[in-house]
């Protein structure tokens, strides 16, 4: 499906949507009490500087130990005011979890995510089996609206990916393999069991099922992954191997500040290599020069990943992501920038422990 938006109609529509949304969050009558006392604070009125999503730039980079510190209803726009909300918690394995709320923004992203793969992608009306973190994580409610958007059931294997680096991080690979072996035992049960089409898991425990069992065989039509370190041989193997070349693959990257990246078709000119495009208008991805933030990369080049999101529900400005990515340049589907081959950021100079991710 191909965006029909030019890339100038596309950065006119930003623009747009950035004026919008900064009149909507620093609106007395709308915004929410932390944003309102942070402008207070800082003594200049962002609805009367910020004209283009370039003036985001005159905002800090928004530290998200804030999402630690203050209570969720702080965040509560007053438009809002009155209607429950959900609390999804982000990021961290020790510790008081980052958190924020949200009510409709998952089922936009998702619906979205929905309405770029065809009817035959996922099959429509088919039942899936989400084997993923539930608990906290926006991402449960997320695949379950997902799937009945398109008019199936949902079926869920639970996991912990905290408790996993925890024990990673003890030296306990033993019991992290038997965790493991746990969650995928319970998969393998309901795919055998259940007329499962289509799937939402990590590459590291698609990659375990499919140990177990030909997921083709299973009946498996279309598989939505989310991870955050794919290379290509990587995306290759999963796709020549894992899926056996007759499985629908949808890689995405994101979390619950962005919502989701989508990946561009993959082409036989592209190796294998994954490129997400932002949800734009209401997440925008930039790839900036780790030492001087405010600078983007040139394309082709790795940089670390900026991330601001401008909903009704929620605005975080100039995010520095945990992510390094190389910048990628529009394309037929999405007329803005994309963020290729995603990794942790600094992965090459330090440990990262991913867990099952």
């Amino acid at each position: 499906m191909s965006s029909t938006l030019t890339v100038p109609q596309a950065q006119a529509a930003l623009d747009a949507w950035t004026r919008d949304m900064i009149a909507w969050h620093f609106s007395p009558a709308t915004g929410c009490d932390y944003w309102l006392k942070w402008a207070a604070a800082a003594k200049w009125d962002p609805i009367k500087e910020v004209k283009s999503f370039a003036d985001i730039a005159k905002f800090p980079h928004f530290d998200d130990e804030v999402l630690r510190k203050e209570q969720p209803e702080r965040f509560v726009p007053k438009a809002f005011a009155g209607r429950p909300y959900n609390v999804f918690e982000t990021g961290g394995t020790t510790g008081m979890p980052k958190q924020r709320i949200g009510w409709d923004d998952y089922k936009v992203d998702y619906e979205e995510f929905s309405d770029h793969y065809g009817p035959d992608f996922f099959p429509k009306g088919a039942n899936w089996l989400m084997v993923g973190p539930t608990g906290p994580r926006r991402l449960r409610l997320a695949v379950e609206h997902l799937a009945n958007y398109r008019g199936g059931s949902c079926y869920f294997v639970d996991l912990d990916p905290r408790w996993v680096k925890r024990l990673i991080g003890m030296g306990e690979m033993a019991m992290a393999r038997k965790y493991q072996e746990h969650v995928i035992d319970q998969a393998a049960t309901i795919m055998r069991h259940r007329n499962i089409q289509c799937m939402f898991t990590t590459p590291r425990l698609l990659e375990n099922l499919a140990e177990r069992m030909s997921l083709v065989k299973a009946g498996l039509k279309g598989v939505f992954v989310g991870g955050t370190t794919m290379t290509p041989q990587y995306v290759r193997f999963v796709v020549e191997e894992v899926l056996e070349g007759k499985i629908n693959f949808a890689p995405t990257y994101g979390n619950t500040l962005m919502g989701l990246a989508i990946s561009k078709q993959l082409k036989p000119e592209d190796n294998y290599s994954l490129t997400y495009y932002s949800p734009q208008p209401r997440a925008v991805l930039r790839i900036v020069n780790p030492d001087k933030p405010e600078e983007l990369m040139p394309y082709g080049e790795y940089g670390r990943v900026e991330l601001t999101t401008m909903t009704k529900e929620f605005f975080v400005p100039r995010f520095l992501e945990r992510d390094e990515a190389i910048r990628r340049p529009p394309c037929s589907e999405f007329p803005w920038d994309g963020v290729g081959d995603v990794r942790p950021f600094q992965s090459l100079t330090k440990t990262i422990i991913e867990g099952v991710y």
